[in-house]
């Protein structure tokens, strides 16, 4: 028996960025949607793993928008019956060295033009805001007050609550079989709990991302890279009002979680998988936690916080975000199965950033003249082109590797 009902658009994958997607279609006004998600509840796998951090300041005006309109998506869930948790803390970027501190003038002067308040601090009022750390070796600090952070899971039940009081349907424990195609155009799926019609199908699966599409005959290069953080114990004079913070030239990142403090980084020679060797129906293989890894993010970090290195961790946070080789995300329609919709390959981006890529996936699919930034994004740009896997793999990982590049 058929329990899957049809719908105009069918989303896959209920992770931050698909249900964000929901969420931003439902208010754009299209109403009859489709989530499903092959985990028992929304939001389980890699969004259940995120950090939760959402920074602002970027090296274009464009993804600095993008990035305040995730902001503002989180203030306005904030005052809904389910809550992200968002916490409007603030943020320090920290910088050793002169040529760090000349790109921290370029991204306060991008962040400017694109309306967003950004701006150098002196050290003393760094360490009012922080009194913890020692800035007294630092070249420059930039303050974003707007910034913050949510907590992962509550995002996801947010967009979900608020979706379906749009008319947002979701039918989780359903795996996807097969995309049907008809006269080369999406007309719907099969599934292990029946078929569905569609007009427009979104390809929000993560890691599975590039099995989504190779059902839709794309091959489409979304690469999973490891990425881990760690949370301590409780810590003295750590509150959850403290910034958030980013040290570029540690590749670290950091904010205050449950009394304890949540240190993540980027890793210079990062472990990823090619989403070729495991079927569809799989996951990526499970994260071993590294801890030559993040005991090098301790070891870094206690320069500036030296109380960091005598308290025990207690969770590990770790998972398999997804990188494209040219590091932007691939968002819309393809030209070669229309009615196949992209919204993956997010870049370590997927959380923070859901609320505008939901904006951007509403650009591409319902504005009749999208601008060029959101045309960038397309799918397009890998199926009407020549690449090679082992080319686009490590790209992907360089592209994790050289997050904090200047």
């Amino acid at each position: 028996m058929n329990s899957l009902p049809s719908a105009e658009i069918i989303i896959v994958g209920g992770g931050a960025v698909g249900l964000g997607c929901a969420y931003a279609l439902a208010k754009a006004g299209r109403r009859d949607i489709l989530v499903i998600e092959r985990e028992d509840r929304e939001g389980a796998v890699t969004t259940s793993q995120g950090a939760g951090l959402c920074g602002q300041l970027r090296d274009s005006r464009e993804r600095v928008e993008l990035a305040m309109h995730s902001v503002r998506t989180f203030r306005e869930l904030q005052v809904s019956d389910v809550k992200p948790d968002w916490n409007e803390v603030g943020s320090l970027r920290i910088a050793f060295n002169e040529r760090r501190a000349a790109e921290f003038h370029h991204l306060v002067d991008v962040a400017t033009e694109a309306g967003l308040e950004a701006m150098i601090i002196s050290r003393s009022e760094a360490s009012q805001r922080w009194p913890l750390m020692d800035f007294s070796s630092c070249t420059s600090i930039v303050w974003c007050p707007s910034d913050g952070y949510m907590t992962p899971s509550r995002v996801a039940a947010s967009y979900r609550h608020n979706a379906a009081q749009l008319g947002v349907r979701f039918v989780p424990g359903t795996a996807l079989e097969e995309v049907r195609i008809h006269q080369g155009r999406v007309s719907g799926i099969r599934t292990n709990r029946g078929t569905a019609d569609c007009r427009y199908l979104v390809n929000s699966a993560g890691a599975n991302a590039h099995h989504v599409s190779k059902m839709a005959g794309l091959d489409l290069p979304i690469v999973p890279v490891r990425h881990e953080y760690y949370v301590t114990l409780e810590m003295e004079g750590l509150t959850p009002d403290l910034p958030c913070f980013r040290i570029p030239e540690w590749t670290l990142y950091g904010r205050v979680r449950d009394g304890g403090l949540l240190l993540g980084g980027w890793e210079p020679k990062s472990l990823n998988v090619d989403p070729r060797r495991y079927p569809s129906e799989c996951a990526p293989p499970p994260v071993v936690t590294d801890w030559p890894v993040l005991n090098s993010f301790t070891t870094s970090f206690k320069r500036l916080m030296p109380s960091a290195d005598r308290v025990q961790s207690s969770w590990v946070g770790k998972g398999w975000p997804t990188f494209t080789p040219d590091g932007r995300f691939i968002i819309g329609e393809s030209r070669r199965v229309p009615g196949f919709v992209m919204a993956s390959g997010c870049n370590a981006h997927g959380i923070s950033g859901s609320g505008g890529i939901g904006r951007l996936l509403v650009e591409s699919l319902l504005d009749p003249n999208p601008g060029p930034y959101v045309r960038s994004l397309s799918p397009d740009r890998f199926t009407e082109s020549s690449w090679s896997w082992d080319t686009a793999v490590a790209d992907a990982a360089r592209v994790y590797e050289t997050y904090y590049g200047v």
